[in-house]
């Protein structure tokens, strides 16, 4: 039974590696990291006035932003995007989901600093849809700090039927990356 008893000790004891292993005055070790895709942004005008110069010129105003990105080396990609996710109120002003005119839109362009591609052109802002301000392509990152600034130059139309008064929206940009 001693025997018996004693080879179970034993081999209890060899599957506890901290007793019998080394000490020496350094060790090593690896220290392993997985370094994904991330994307980030920072919205540095919260709160964009939109005005005129009078004689029913459009009204205008620019939103600037700060990027953080990172896509994939391989078939990465990325994108801004931006929806009018509460439209102007109150009612009987400027509306981006049911304008008193049709041609009383919300337009945006974009400047923006590589590694982003901005959207072309002029585009029209929905309350329905995300729409472009950026896209990236693949192994496209930022600076540590970001970057910016980037801007969203906005146009208004500006209706006389609109009734006097201070109106607010919200847009909300949204980051990604692949």
């Amino acid at each position: 039974m001693k025997k018996k008893m004693l080879g179970a000790v034993l081999i209890g004891l060899i599957g506890v590696p901290s007793l019998f292993a080394q000490f020496n005055p350094t060790g090593n070790t690896t220290l392993s990291v997985s370094v994904g895709v991330e994307a980030g942004l920072r919205v540095d005008t919260p709160t964009t006035t939109l005005s005129t110069l009078g004689g029913f010129s459009d009204f205008t105003g620019s939103t600037d932003f700060t990027y953080k990105i990172r896509t994939s080396n391989v078939g990465g990609s990325g994108t801004v995007t931006l929806q009018i996710t509460s439209d102007f109120s109150p009612v009987g002003g400027p509306s981006v989901a049911a304008p008193l005119d049709p041609s009383d839109t919300l337009a945006y362009s974009c400047s923006l600093i590589a590694p982003a591609t901005a959207c072309g052109g002029s585009q029209t802002a929905s309350t329905t849809a995300q729409t472009s301000v950026a896209s990236f392509g693949t192994n496209a990152h930022s600076t540590k700090l970001g970057s910016g600034p980037n801007s969203v130059s906005w146009t208004l139309a500006n209706d006389p039927q609109y009734a006097t008064g201070s109106y607010n929206a919200t847009a909300t940009f949204t980051i990604s990356a692949t």
